[in-house]
């Protein structure tokens, strides 16, 4: 047979080949996609060594295209594949005669010396050239459009870097492995917490009943803050972070959609000075609160904090940065305020829903991808407002804003709740809530759930302990009590919440 001609039903007809704009053809090997098609028609179980590997159109020659689909029909509904039943199976479409008739299809076996390197073939050789057919496809759209001088470029940059996620995503392979290292590293985890004097195998927050619950930050977990307007939501980000940097030297980034990087370090100054914002605004502090500048802001120089305030933030470009971040500057916690004000550019939604449930998705895959904590705030919806009564004001897990798929990417959701902010000043045992923050662990995937209290300093923008050491109780069960090495009742102003999941009780206090 001549280069360039194909058999179809005993007869030879022409090939059409396709050459680039360059004069060049573009990325293919047809011996190896040839051997690949016959491997399948010839072993059982090769289809399902390949069938995540390739698609129809990883295949350049269009009868190519057409032959798979037709053995992935056959493997899908669980019929033999030989060059019979694919012959069969493309006669009943009516695609015989495009896919090169019998004859061709019978030769497509004659073709193959060995079905041992049919993987090799199929990832290192088929797939990688179709890779390069998408990249150059993209790579021309893109160089058509960047000519248009009425394309905005930082449209046509999303646009590209949306392509180009799509395009990542869908060449991932995770393989299996083997248990036992999986169990070491677990063993590793559970062997460093019980080093810890707090018994914490993760991220400090300083916080210590938030630490109790969670046992500090994991690493790959996606950790969604969230709360109405006015609770807190940046000021609790910053007090956690400024304890995680200052406190226990952990790097942090902050990636600020909302403010400012001048208008973020004023908060912090605020919090860590506890100089009223209004005076470092205006600059007329009295004596001694320049004294207490001075040396307060010691502790934020030289400190593992860094801010990034580029607006309307796209999730590929946050990837790029945090990748940067982690590799130039060893992060171990990324902070996001705000995840609604994220966006997906350059790829294209039914609604804001579905754009917000991908980059919902979008970080979690990168929290596992750079293997730290990724602590997005998030707002709640206004279904918190139209509810009456105290518990009607606390927040829920059907409030999160514009996604379902929050809730559930998410592998902790914390709430803040400010009652004061309600004018509900007292709690059912007549206890003072004012200046009081309850965080309520709605969700946590890997662990209990349960609520703790802060104090809030609203002047400085700052949360903190109620007290630097807050036990909490942990019972298995109402019959598993011992009584005898039960802590002493708690007075009613102590007793502040019992929260449960599952028969599991936690009591902040």
């Amino acid at each position: 047979m001549s280069e360039g001609q194909k058999p179809n039903a005993g007869r030879k007809t022409p090939v059409v080949v396709q050459v680039s704009d360059a004069g060049r053809l573009p990325p293919q090997d047809k011996p190896a996609e040839e051997a690949v098609l016959g491997a399948l028609m010839l072993e059982t179980d090769a289809y399902y060594i390949i069938n995540e590997i390739l698609r129809p159109e990883s295949f350049y020659e269009k009868s190519h295209q057409i032959i798979f689909k037709a053995i992935s029909y056959l493997a899908l509904n669980q019929r033999p594949i030989d060059m019979l039943t694919v012959t069969q199976q493309l006669r009943k479409t009516g695609e015989l005669e495009q896919a090169g008739g019998p004859f061709y299809i019978a030769q497509l076996t004659e073709k193959v010396a060995s079905t041992a390197h049919l993987e090799y073939h199929a990832s290192a050789i088929i797939a990688k050239k179709y890779l390069a057919r998408e990249l150059i496809r993209y790579t021309g759209t893109i160089q058509g459009k960047a000519f248009d001088e009425t394309t905005d470029a930082d449209e046509l940059m999303q646009e590209a870097e949306g392509e180009l996620f799509k395009l990542s995503q869908r060449n991932i392979k995770n393989e299996a492995i083997q248990i036992d290292p999986i169990i070491k590293a677990s063993i590793d985890l559970v062997q460093k917490a019980a080093t810890q004097k707090e018994g914490l195998s993760g991220l400090r927050t300083g916080f210590s009943g938030l630490d109790k619950i969670t046992s500090g930050w994991q690493r790959s977990d996606l950790i969604v803050i969230a709360a109405r307007p006015a609770m807190g939501k940046t000021a609790f980000a910053l007090s956690m972070a400024k304890n995680m940097a200052v406190n226990f030297d952990i790097p942090v980034a902050i990636f600020s959609l909302e403010m400012s990087n001048i208008q973020l370090v004023n908060r912090l100054i605020v919090n860590v000075t506890e100089i009223p914002g209004e005076k470092i605004k205006s600059g007329q502090l009295a004596p001694y609160e320049w004294e207490q500048l001075d040396s307060k802001i010691k502790d934020l120089y030289h400190t593992k904090i860094y801010v990034d305030d580029t607006p309307s933030l796209s999730v590929f470009e946050l990837r790029t940065k945090a990748r940067r971040l982690v590799r130039e500057h060893d992060i171990k916690c990324l902070f996001i305020d705000y995840l609604q004000l994220m966006n997906a550019s350059g790829m294209n939604f039914g609604s804001r829903e579905q754009e917000v449930s991908m980059i919902s998705r979008s970080l979690k895959g990168l929290a596992k991808e750079l293997n730290i904590p990724i602590i997005a705030l998030s707002q709640l919806n206004r279904a918190v407002e139209t509810r009456q009564g105290k518990e009607g004001k606390r927040p829920q897990l059907a409030d999160l804003r514009e996604s379902g798929a929050i809730e559930q990417d998410a592998d902790i959701v914390c709430f803040i709740h400010r009652p004061e902010y309600y004018k509900i000043y007292e709690d059912e045992n007549g206890n003072s809530l004012i200046g009081l923050a309850e965080i309520i662990v709605a969700k946590h995937r890997n662990g209990m759930t349960g609520d703790l209290r802060l104090r809030f300093k609203n002047e400085f923008a700052k949360f903190i302990n109620i007290d630097d050491d807050l036990p909490i109780r942990e019972y298995t069960s109402k019959s598993s009590i011992n009584e005898d090495s039960m802590p002493a009742p708690l007075s009613p102003a102590e007793d502040d919440f019992v929260s449960h999941q599952g028969n599991s009780e936690v009591v902040p206090f």
